[in-house]
């Protein structure tokens, strides 16, 4: 199968992957066209050449109204949660729901609603249906996150910098690439997120700010010496709506390889590197890792559950079983990547109370994963679409039908009910 394989090395930003994409097309120059003909008015992206630690690639440049978002503290050029000091241009149009806020810099910042996003998207953007569901979709991601970090409903949630026009285009840039390119399966390294701290609209805080650190949540991530904000949150958002899977480069014949430049320089070349190429598509091979336990109570093993998802494990499950002298039982099972087998036996001795665990290796046949976005009267709903080997199914993302039932006091069937009508 086509395979994108996403390493993250040196963290990840919009006009970062926009850049490793871009080199993978083949006609990156009519690719750029394309990105200052999709209707952002006043906005252009270039693209140049830039050398990092001997490494060439490509660098994005994305202009508002002629001003480039500042990088002043940050290892990338877009860090989405610092108000950078540049006028921002309205988007004017019949219906505008934009939240003005003049300071007393001088300085004119627009936020933007979820409602604001999905109109300047769905109605005045030139983009293919699909990538338009990808761009709210990734949007999506970020509300939810910054809804929790802040703790107010997605449909109060105004964006800062991730709202203005330039981040749109980075993440429309990210999204119509990844349309173009149509990958069967894309593999992201873990993230290193960067170390120290980072200024943004709310104050001075640790590096991954928080809203990154949310959608990072169940990815691995880890952290350096290098000092500065690596994975923006639109980086990170980006990597978690398009990734398959997480975790070391698979195995496969790489035949283009694209290297997306950040602004700033350090030790390491500041890039993030994308390699495409061919992977086998028939099936994977996982491990099933079991163990019988007698005298553990029905919480500690739903606790030990939900520390193996947490851990990485593609599944964990119990079955009731008769041990020896008549004993009632469970056999704990979880499956995990061959990649995780040391990490997820160490949680199994961890968390249970088991003194052995089995063993097996085993292939299983997977069904390509897609996620779109739908918009309905609730508010914008992911729905995880697979398909292969002659079938297609679909299932809302429970997270979003959830979040809705909670904030509507509806129940999930009623959710559904009306999202289905």
């Amino acid at each position: 199968m086509k395979t994108l394989y996403i390493d993250c090395s040196m963290g990840a930003a919009g006009d970062m992957l926009t850049a490793a994409l871009t080199e993978l097309l083949p006609d990156p120059d009519g690719f750029v066209e394309k990105l200052n003909s999709l209707g952002i008015p006043d906005v252009t992206v270039t693209k140049s050449k830039a050398v990092k630690n001997g490494i060439v690639g490509t660098q994005i440049t994305v202009k508002a109204a002629g001003v480039e978002e500042g990088e002043e503290m940050h290892g990338h050029h877009h860090d989405e949660e610092h108000h950078n000091h540049h006028h921002e241009h309205d988007y004017h149009h019949d219906h505008e729901h934009e939240h003005d806020h003049h300071h007393g810099d001088g300085h004119h910042h627009v936020h933007r609603s979820m409602d604001d996003i999905r109109h300047i998207v769905k109605d005045h953007m030139n983009l293919p249906e699909k990538v338009a569901e990808d761009v709210l979709g990734v949007y999506s991601v970020i509300a939810e996150a910054e809804s929790h970090v802040h703790g107010v409903p997605v449909s109060d949630i105004h964006f800062h910098e991730v709202g203005t026009l330039d981040a749109i285009a980075d993440i429309s840039a990210v999204c119509l690439a990844m349309a173009e390119i149509n990958p069967d399966e894309v593999v992201v390294s873990p993230i290193h997120v960067g170390s120290g701290s980072v200024r943004c609209a709310h104050g001075v805080l640790p590096v991954p700010a928080p809203a990154t650190a949310y959608i990072l949540q169940g990815i691995p991530i880890y952290s350096t010496e290098v000092r500065g904000e690596l994975c923006t949150p639109t980086g990170a958002a980006l990597l978690k709506h398009f990734a398959t899977r997480f975790g070391g480069m698979p195995a496969m014949t790489v035949s283009g390889i694209g290297y997306g430049m950040g602004k700033k320089d350090f030790d390491t070349a500041n890039c993030v590197r994308i390699m495409i190429g061919k992977t086998a598509d028939t099936n994977d091979t996982v491990l099933e890792l079991s163990c019988n336990v007698d005298d553990m109570t029905a919480e500690e093993i739903g606790f030990a559950t939900e520390a193996f998802f947490e851990g990485g494990a593609l599944e964990a499950y119990t079955i009731p079983i008769g041990m020896k002298k008549g004993r009632p039982g469970t056999l704990i099972r979880v499956m995990c990547r061959p990649d995780d087998r040391e990490k997820m036996i160490n949680l199994i001795f961890k968390h249970t109370s088991t003194i052995g665990v089995r063993e097996m290796s085993t292939k299983r046949y997977v069904l390509k994963r897609d996620i779109k976005t739908l918009s309905t009267p609730l508010g914008d709903v992911r729905v995880k679409e697979s398909s292969g080997y002659g079938v297609t199914r679909s299932k809302f993302e429970y997270e979003d039908i959830s979040r809705i039932a909670k904030d509507k006091g509806l129940s999930l069937s009623e959710v559904k009910a009306e999202i289905n009508k």
